[in-house]
């Protein structure tokens, strides 16, 4: 099985940063896109920005120019550093990751998903 960990929410205000953190565990073999997804109160789980294995990025038009994912694959960890900050992207995030492991084939893993507060 694989585990995913994130890290570095919390409350910041209108115009702040912060950094995400997704470190991915377990018996891996291979992990293919990664992502970072948010689900606001009320509101269906949405794409923030996915990463290829290689490099590849794609973005929410709502996040462009202002976050950025990025991935060390020797660590098996993606981030997401999240610039001018907006009231609207209050949410909860989660990290998900397509995995190879050795006990299961290719399947989507999540994780257990970190609070972002942008205060006005």
């Amino acid at each position: 099985q694989v585990q995913l960990v994130e890290s570095g929410g919390g409350l910041v205000q209108t115009g702040g940063s912060l950094r995400l953190s997704c470190a991915a565990s377990g018996s891996i073999l291979s992990i293919n896109d990664m992502g970072w997804y948010r689900q606001a109160p009320g509101k269906q789980r949405e794409l923030v920005a996915r990463i290829t294995r290689g490099g590849t990025t794609n973005y929410a038009d709502s996040v462009k120019g202002r976050f950025t994912i990025s991935r060390d694959n020797a660590k098996n960890t993606v981030y997401l550093q999240m610039n001018s900050l907006k009231p609207e992207d209050t949410a909860v995030y989660y990290c998900n990751a397509d995995a190879l492991s050795t006990r299961t084939p290719w399947k989507a893993y999540w994780g257990q998903g970190t609070q972002v507060t942008v205060s006005s």
